[in-house]
């Protein structure tokens, strides 16, 4: 190896480690930054010449690369709005100008106008629950936004109803139904439920089962404001009549497992009544879903680990708003480090897609938590005296080529 040679191997020595020092600069600086991922360097043989035989002059390169799939351990805290993720996945932000990238740093805020905001000032970008589906890439969501204090209303649209009907029911006849709503009308099982209107208003329903035959009954609804002392006849008639049918063999229904109402002022409730059975025991009713919400100001939020939003309303109802997808990548340790603890796509990462959390491959969302940083300080510190003595060391053989070309210039 010629002087020249030497030269150029310890000036690449130096400079490899001076990147290796960069790295640990990096990392040491970032040990507290929620979400950051580790740097680390990674050196490569590089021959600079080569003459045939076994002789070639040769250095090394250095490059640092960020462990973007490694995670972090977590932290709890005492905000619903701080998150983590359990396993795979990024959520998905957004700048100002709505591009979007993917991050794992989970510490979100309001903002004045009510969006969840990181410390680098991106937005949490989420989809409404109500949607029909999920969007398939960052494109279709929207900026999660919570509205403290406002009222909110939402009228029923679905709900489902569980009971058993007695079997040994005596059967009532087609005059005296609930359907017929007449003075003499009657019944064989009755159970009132809560609907909100499009106002959020409770309404009552009063929902009548009648024994009409063998293994058929028939169900009939009324809004319970307009029955008179109490019961028929209803001043106006049954918002539904179900006919119900049931097996002979196991009491499950066979028929009229859906009813359609129209709640006065509000929109149509689907009730599912698949739950209901015709078994040979009393008449029992389990507590009926119905969704919808009295009005009621936001008072906070909970964040499920599918990464269902919901707002919880001052009289304790929750009211689904959002779902938090993740977003990931072909390729993650081929995306673009930015500031803010974000990652952008590129070309060798692929095209970012979307997943709903704690389904498929997508880790689980943490509320009250965060990912710490995958920094370790001990190893830092470590790494750092490593690429210290290295850098002396090839300092020392720039001195000695130095020296050597010094001899070599003053040769007579």
């Amino acid at each position: 190896m010629t002087a020249s040679a030497l030269f150029n191997t310890s000036v690449m020595g130096m400079s490899a480690q001076t990147t290796a020092l960069s790295a640990v600069a990096e990392n040491i600086s970032n040990s507290n930054t929620v979400g950051y991922k580790e740097a680390t360097t990674h050196f490569q043989t590089l021959l600079t010449s080569f003459q045939g035989g076994n002789d070639a002059d040769g250095g090394v390169a250095a490059s640092n690369v960020i462990e973007v799939t490694k995670s972090g351990t977590t932290l709890n805290t005492t905000s619903a709005t701080d998150l983590a993720i359990q396993g795979d996945g990024f959520f998905v932000v957004a700048d100002s100008t709505g591009n979007t990238y993917l991050t794992r740093a989970g510490s979100f805020l309001r903002d004045t106008q009510g969006r969840l905001v990181n410390t680098a000032g991106y937005y949490l970008m989420g989809y409404s629950s109500s949607a029909a589906a999920a969007p398939t890439d960052p494109s279709g969501l929207q900026a999660i936004t919570i509205p403290y204090g406002k009222e909110i209303g939402n009228p029923s649209t679905e709900g489902s109803l569980t009971a058993n009907l007695p079997s040994t029911a005596a059967t009532i006849a087609a005059a005296d139904l609930p359907s017929a709503n007449a003075s003499t009308s009657t019944y064989s099982k009755k159970t009132s439920v809560t609907a909100y209107d499009n106002l959020g208003n409770p309404v009552t329903l009063d929902v009548y089962f009648s024994k009409t035959s063998s293994n058929t009954w028939e169900a009939s609804v009324f809004d319970a404001s307009t029955a008179t002392n109490g019961g028929f006849p209803y001043s106006s008639g049954a918002l539904t009549t179900q006919s119900l049918t049931f097996s002979a063999t196991d009491g499950s229904i066979t028929s009229g497992s859906s009813a359609s109402i129209a709640v006065p002022n509000g929109s149509t409730l689907t009730l599912d009544l698949t739950g209901l059975t015709q078994l040979g025991s009393s008449f029992s009713v389990s507590n009926p879903t119905i969704n919808g919400n009295a009005a009621s100001q936001v008072s906070s939020v909970s964040i499920d680990k599918d990464g269902t939003l919901s707002y919880v309303l001052g009289n304790k109802q929750t009211v689904s708003a959002y779902k938090i997808p993740l977003g990931t990548v072909a390729s993650p340790t081929n995306l673009q480090a930015l500031s803010g603890n974000t990652f952008a796509v590129t070309k060798e990462s692929g095209a970012a897609y979307l997943g709903d959390a704690n389904s498929g491959s997508m880790g689980a969302i943490a509320s009250d938590q965060l990912e710490g940083s995958t920094v370790d300080l001990a190893t830092q510190l470590s790494n750092m005296i490593v690429a210290q003595r290295s850098f002396t060391a090839n300092s020392q053989v720039f001195q000695v080529a130095s020296e050597v070309m010094q001899v070599l210039n003053n040769l007579k």
